[in-house]
């Protein structure tokens, strides 16, 4: 009896960029934590492992709020748009004014609005606090799918099948959202739903790296749920990174990297390497839509 062996699932993963690159990003970051687990110290493990679940988990639920907010405010333009309504007047003007904001502050001004709320012990709880912070830096990154969601229901509104679906008496919600949005512009939503993961870990990376040094003298990085930028803030990882430079100047040092410098070189490389990884799946992804 002869085995045989399914030879399409490999080939397509490697003619497919992104899922290539998937493989890829699953296949470092498992190598990782299995030398983690070897050589770091249980106390630093834990705090990589929570800070890693952390970071990834705040990616997602931004993804999660910027579709929410992105579907609501672009259908909620296409419906105003037609009627006039001084309600899409202040909806542009908020939206404008959000889009005037660097993204980076926005999510600074979220960081300080927390903080007020821990001083006044309005907030405790670590998970409502990462949803808080999930929520700002989805308010300054969901006008890109906002946007998209728009161009995509203008396209398809001046072509023939749009009239023709109108005339034949289907409701102009349902053309949008089944006809437009989900059976033909699905792939590039999602194409820039996994821009704004690779936006977010960026973001949220550096600005808890920026506020390492504490927000007061009662709200400090250690009040906000630790992340893989918060970690790296930290002095033994910092002191890690700084030995990569001692590499320079003496090669014969670049073993204890890995094994005395651990924590911050895992840290470091979990944050360049996933920013790559989602850079090369978002590009894949977009050359099979062409």
């Amino acid at each position: 009896m002869k085995i045989k062996f399914n030879k399409k699932l490999p080939e397509k993963i490697f003619e497919e960029k992104d899922l290539l690159w998937t493989l890829i990003w699953l296949t470092g970051m498992s190598l990782l934590w299995l030398w983690d687990i070897l050589f770091l110290n249980a106390p630093a493990l834990d705090r990589f492992e929570t800070a890693f679940f952390n970071t990834f988990i705040s990616g997602l639920l931004v993804i999660l709020f910027c579709a929410l907010l992105a579907y609501s405010i672009g259908f909620a333009f296409e419906y105003l748009r037609s009627r006039e309504s001084k309600v899409y007047i202040a909806l542009s003007f908020i939206t404008d004014l959000i889009r005037s904001i660097p993204q980076i502050i926005g999510v600074l001004l979220g960081y300080m609005i927390l903080t007020l709320l821990i001083n006044n012990d309005v907030v405790s709880g670590k998970a409502f606090q990462l949803i808080f912070i999930s929520f700002c830096i989805s308010l300054f990154v969901f006008l890109e799918v906002s946007d998209l969601i728009r161009e995509r229901i203008q396209y398809f509104k001046k072509s023939d099948f749009y009239s023709a679906m109108l005339c034949c008496g289907i409701k102009e919600s349902r053309i949008i959202n089944r006809e437009i949005l989900l059976k033909n512009s699905l792939p590039h939503i999602l194409h820039k739903l996994i821009s704004v993961f690779g936006i977010t870990i960026f973001l949220l990376c550096s600005v808890d790296f920026i506020i390492s040094v504490g927000l007061s003298t009662n709200v400090s990085l250690s009040n906000f749920p630790p992340t893989l930028g918060s970690l790296l803030a930290k002095l033994d990882s910092k002191q890690d990174i700084l030995a990569i430079g001692t590499v320079l100047t003496d090669l014969s040092y670049f073993p204890k990297l890995f094994f005395e410098h651990l924590q911050g070189v895992s840290v470091a490389f979990s944050i360049v390497f996933s920013l790559l990884c989602v850079y090369k799946i978002s590009n894949g992804f977009i050359k099979r839509l062409d």
